[in-house]
């Protein structure tokens, strides 16, 4: 059965560091882009950063310089490295897994999402 579960959310104070995992099960990594989205309160699901298999990275404008995400093909696992953290970074962040067949999205796969909580 296909899973994606995340790990390292968490409270950090402004301008501090938190590192996401995401380890993939059921064959869903290899050959899928893998990514992180965030859903603040009263707010709607938005893509922070993906990457594909090759390394190709793609990031919201409001995460550039700040937010790293990298991925272990050998462990099936996606990193989100979050660094100069601020307080509208808090969100719940969702691992996705996504397997495109050119601009069609063909399978798609959600974690349960890790709370991040950025304050003082």
């Amino acid at each position: 059965q296909a899973q994606l579960v995340e790990s390292g959310g968490g409270l950090a104070q402004p301008g501090g560091s938190l590192r996401l995992s995401c380890a993939a099960s059921g064959g869903i990594f290899n050959n899928y882009i893998m990514g992180w989205y965030r859903q603040a309160p009263g707010k709607q699901r938005e893509l922070v950063a993906d990457i594909k298999r090759t390394g190709s990275t793609n990031y919201a404008d409001s995460v550039k310089d700040r937010f790293t995400i990298s991925r272990d093909n050998a462990k099936n696992t996606v990193y989100l490295q979050m660094n100069s953290l601020k307080p509208e970074d808090t969100a719940v962040y969702f691992c996705n897994a996504r397997l495109m067949g050119g601009t069609l999205i063909l399978d798609s796969y959600w974690g349960q999402g890790t709370q991040v909580t950025v304050s003082s």
